[in-house]
């Protein structure tokens, strides 16, 4: 059986998603890409060994780095210069503190809960790393292959781009898969809904059966979780909906809102 891989005396996990950037001219970059003016508290997600952490400090007015791993908080407590605040926790267990900017290599298997889990605070960008692959959907639209859930809520809530590929050999152990950095600015939504909570619902509900009209899936959400008795009452309602006989892939997120406010007007606004 082979060891797992060692940096500078830690033992590196993969299966944690433990992959530190070695590239010196990739972190260059993503420090370039932050636009940092000196005046700033960074956020940083998952600081491994440093490798941001440390050029960040330069840069920075301060940092805040949150690593749950336990030896890798202890490897870089004592190393860390003032201006670091080191937080040992799990970053979707806790509030964070103020900050301006995210410049952070986040852990891929939380990539998405985190990520709208930092659109829920008020800053002005983040320069992230991400799997390629989940760069792309970041990003996709309507008719694109990568087109899903996270396309739309990504486009709902904030300005992402893809900024660049960054290869698999960056890193140490070497990952599976390319990566590439993006950048997210948080703005306000380009379209109203009446329910937040009802739209994140039906798009959700809508990309778990890609396959199916959009008004079988409606008729089936209406039943199974706004828990809607009458039957013959929601068929007549969605044949009637707006793409009722189109599937997901082709609506664009602004359709997704009308979808979302027809249901919500039917659901609350007309006796069951």
């Amino acid at each position: 059986m082979s060891k797992k891989p060692e940096t500078k005396g830690i033992k590196l996990n993969p299966k944690k998603g433990q992959h530190i950037l070695k590239d010196r001219n990739i972190i260059k970059r993503q420090i370039e890409y932050a636009e940092l003016t000196g005046s700033e508290t960074v956020l940083e997600i998952g600081p491994g060994l440093g490798a941001l952490t440390f050029p960040l400090s330069n840069k920075a007015k301060k940092v805040v780095a949150i690593e749950m791993d336990r030896k890798l908080y202890s490897y870089l407590k004592d190393k860390v210069p003032e201006n670091v605040e080191l937080i040992n926790a799990d970053v979707m267990k806790i509030d964070f503190p103020k900050f301006d900017v995210v410049v952070s290599n986040l852990p891929y298997q939380i990539s998405s809960p985190v990520t709208f889990k930092l659109l829920e605070y008020e800053f002005e960008r983040a320069i992230l790393m991400y799997q390629k692959e989940f760069a792309d959907r970041m990003v996709a639209t309507s008719g694109d292959s990568g087109y899903s859930r996270l396309s739309v809520n990504i486009y709902y809530k904030a300005d992402c781009k893809v900024l660049k590929k960054v290869p698999k050999g960056a890193f140490n152990p070497i990952p599976k898969v390319d990566s590439a950095i993006v950048k997210l600015i948080p703005r306000p939504s380009p379209f109203e809904v009446k329910d937040e909570k009802l739209f994140f619902q039906v798009v959700e509900a809508l990309f778990s059966q890609r396959r199916k009209k959009i008004k079988n899936t409606v008729a089936s959400f209406m039943e199974r979780k706004l828990k809607l008795k009458n039957k013959e009452k929601i068929r007549a309602f969605t044949k009637n909906l707006p793409h009722s006989e189109d599937r997901v892939d082709l609506l664009r997120p602004e359709e997704f809102g009308v979808l979302s406010d027809t249901i919500y007007d039917f659901t609350f606004d007309t006796p069951q």
